[in-house]
């Protein structure tokens, strides 16, 4: 029937019981799945993770400045990954880091919500916040 429309077999689904085919143009039904799969991709939306580092020692002044910067980065409605690393003794001192993030939680707490709670990995000390 195909060969005598001048079209193509084509199997549309090979794993259904029975298979499925069509007969159509072979070319055509090629570029309309590209278009399909560009148009996907278009709609695709990629979640950007901002980080903000800091030291358990991090000054009130210099605290207040990344705050700054993660709130403009949650106006974009990126999410914000907030570090502090611990370096040398200061890694036996965490409740410093815990702290310094509940600082960070409660100054935010009105434009985002934690995503991620505080965790502990290594040197670092993470969470993660995200747009309200």
């Amino acid at each position: 029937m195909a060969s005598e429309a001048g079209l193509d077999l084509v199997e549309i689904a090979p794993n259904a019981k029975p298979p499925v085919c069509k007969i159509l143009d072979y070319g055509k039904f090629i570029y309309e799945q590209k278009k399909k799969e560009k148009d996907a991709r278009k709609k695709q939306h990629t979640v950007v993770v901002k980080e903000i580092r800091m030291r358990p020692k991090t000054d009130d002044h210099d605290l207040e400045y990344k705050l700054n910067h993660a709130r403009e980065f949650i106006g974009h409605k990126y999410k914000v990954k907030f570090t502090v690393q611990f370096r040398g003794r200061e890694l036996a001192y965490k409740q410093f880091g815990v702290k310094l993030l509940e600082r960070v939680t409660e100054a935010l707490e009105d434009v985002a919500k934690i995503e991620s709670p505080i965790k502990s990995e290594g040197r670092n000390m993470n969470m993660i916040m995200t747009y309200k």
